[in-house]
């Protein structure tokens, strides 16, 4: 069960590893509701550009850092497909995200992990071993608790995330083949330049007149979905993932929460019992994965 760096049997730092994670869902959580709350005010291209505009200045030195770096021959493609992918992952994620439910959209995206366990076990040459089988198929019976399909409609806004969701996925599997070819901050870079780039035609063929309020809203987006990104990698470094990776079902629950007390949304129980099942199929996956010294993927904000 140890990461890189914590031999076998260490936890590290338990309780800080724990609590950049509460931080993390906290922060996720937050996303979710800005986006919710700003709802269909704004094109879902214009939206995600904004926010990836507003990224982009937080990333700003990493940015011009990356400069300096020599990359090899042939990884441009690469990032080019990742950044492609990308773009059409966030445009997916914010038109669903102004109409599903902010808990449904929380469980339905722990299911990126769990998508990208079968394109690594199918496409990648992974295999798909019996843990592997019994995680995806949990999850899979966590998705049909969380949509309950023919017993209520399935909207569009849950196709949506379901599309973003594998969208994401993909770009995971490019994102860790490029991690071999380049340091973790020109990855990040290079996909903040090239989502901004190829969401900025389709944001300005919908573009609507945007007050200052919604930028205050977006970039507080921005600014909360690099803080997640920023705890969970000190949560990684501060403990293992079979200590972390439970705490993330409480995105789940604060989802809930927000979505009662902000948004007069309903409390579900079907929605958190399948996103129990979901975060446990991933648990069970990071624990199997964590023994073999690998860090899986996480749900993508």
């Amino acid at each position: 069960m140890a990461q890189a760096g914590q031999a076998s049997g260490d936890l590290g730092r338990p309780v800080e590893g724990v609590l950049w994670m509460l931080t993390t869902t906290l922060a996720f959580v937050g996303v979710n509701g800005i986006v919710r709350h700003l709802g269909t005010e704004l094109p879902a291209a214009q939206s995600a550009f904004i926010r990836f505009a507003f990224g982009l200045v937080f990333l700003a030195p990493a940015v011009w850092a990356m400069r300096r770096v020599a990359l090899p021959a042939g990884i441009w493609p690469l990032f080019l497909w990742r950044g492609a992918l990308h773009v059409a992952a966030v445009i997916f994620w914010f038109w669903a995200m102004a109409r599903v439910p902010v808990a449904e959209m929380a469980a339905i995206g722990f299911l990126n992990p769990v998508v990208v366990l079968v394109i690594a076990g199918l496409l990648l040459g992974e295999g798909l071993g019996r843990g592997r089988v019994l995680s995806v198929a949990v999850a899979l019976v966590g998705a049909l608790v969380v949509l309950r399909p023919g017993l209520r409609e399935v909207s569009l806004g849950h196709l949506s995330q379901l599309v973003a969701t594998l969208f994401f996925a993909v770009s995971y599997i490019f994102a860790k083949r490029l991690s071999g070819m380049a340091p973790a901050s020109v990855v990040v870079g290079v996909l903040s330049v090239t989502v901004s780039l190829g969401l900025a035609p389709m944001a300005w063929w919908v573009w609507e007149p945007v007050t200052g309020v919604q930028l205050a809203w977006l970039a507080g987006v921005a600014g909360l979905a690099t803080l997640g990104h920023y705890t969970m990698t000190r949560a990684f470094r501060a403990a293992p993932l079979a200590v972390t990776q439970p705490v993330t079902f409480l995105q789940i629950l604060w989802a809930t929460l927000l979505g009662a007390l902000v948004f007069d949304e309903a409390v579900d129980g079907f929605v958190i019992l399948g996103g129990a099942l979901i975060v446990g199929a991933v648990s069970l996956n990071t624990w199997a994965e964590a023994r073999r010294g690998r860090i899986p993927p996480q749900p993508e904000p």
